[in-house]
């Protein structure tokens, strides 16, 4: 969480009394429902969104500054007030204030928790809300269920004052970035960095060390970064996840991932780094 975020966000449970106002995160198929307010956006603050459609589900996140957060899919009504609009996470980046992006986030995960675990996984019978905390249980066979969270490592390589940049299909046109994969069962993360840089790009890596991590809720995922050197191999991409690698300068830089991403942090750490006198 972000540390600005920590110091004035509450979780707490859901409040008994009428509530009077409330941030409301609003989401329609993944969109999130904003208030245009210039150039910037903020997230609705209203005692009551009826109005704006009827309610498929709704869970409580806390307090922000003693006003209630709320997450909510909804089922939108026809016609919306001219300052509100549908947008994807990715695209509100920097327009709305950190706090509420990172609230955003959080509350995307849950409302597709709340949507994909309305049934056991076990044996298929109508779970059950748990007040006290984010989980549904099994009334049959008491199998419980928690937003689902998947590690997942990315690690920038580092090579005779060069950084290992590779493209996937899937990236936008002329885009790269460092190298990424998830984590499997039975791993520790240094290995699954090892497995992962060995499947993609064919080399070996050495002195592996913690960067720091990001919640990544493009739908679920724990970023965790590391810092690598290089320790051998000659580059071969798999050309399944990746179709192209090579070694990058720093003031030789292709197209990189946005700010928001831990993967911009580390390229922009290793380019700090390497201007340095």
């Amino acid at each position: 969480m972000h540390p600005y975020m920590a110091k004035r966000f509450v979780k707490a449970s859901p409040p008994v009394e009428k509530i009077t106002l409330a941030y409301w995160f609003i989401f329609k198929d993944n969109q999130l429902l904003v208030e245009d307010k210039g150039e910037l956006a903020s997230i609705p603050l209203l005692a009551d969104i009826s109005q704006l459609g009827n309610i498929i589900r709704q869970q409580y996140l806390g307090l922000w500054e003693e006003i209630h957060c709320y997450a909510v899919e909804l089922e939108p009504a026809v016609g919306l007030p001219s300052q509100l609009r549908w947008t994807g996470l990715r695209q509100i980046y920097g327009l709305l204030p950190d706090v509420f992006f990172s609230l955003a986030g959080e509350a995307i995960q849950i409302v597709d928790w709340d949507r994909t675990h309305q049934f056991c996984g076990r044996c298929g019978t109508p779970t059950e809300y748990v007040g006290y905390e984010f989980a549904k249980k099994c009334p049959a066979c008491g199998l419980s269920a928690y937003p689902r969270i998947s590690p997942a490592v990315i690690v920038l390589i580092e090579h005779n004052h060069k950084v290992l940049l590779s493209r996937s299909p899937h990236f936008p046109k002329g885009m790269y970035s460092i190298q990424a994969g998830f984590v499997e069962p039975g791993e520790n993360l240094e290995q699954a960095v090892e497995r992962e840089i060995m499947e993609e790009v064919g080399i070996q890596v050495k002195e592996i060390s913690y960067f720091g991590s990001q919640p990544w809720p493009f739908p679920n995922s724990l970023m965790i970064g590391f810092t690598a050197k290089y320790a051998g191999g000659d580059l071969t991409v798999d050309k399944t996840e990746i179709e192209e690698a090579a070694w990058y300068s720093a003031d030789d830089l292709p197209s990189i991932p946005p700010p928001l991403s831990i993967a911009r942090k580390l390229i922009d750490h290793f380019v700090e780094k390497q201007r340095k006198p």
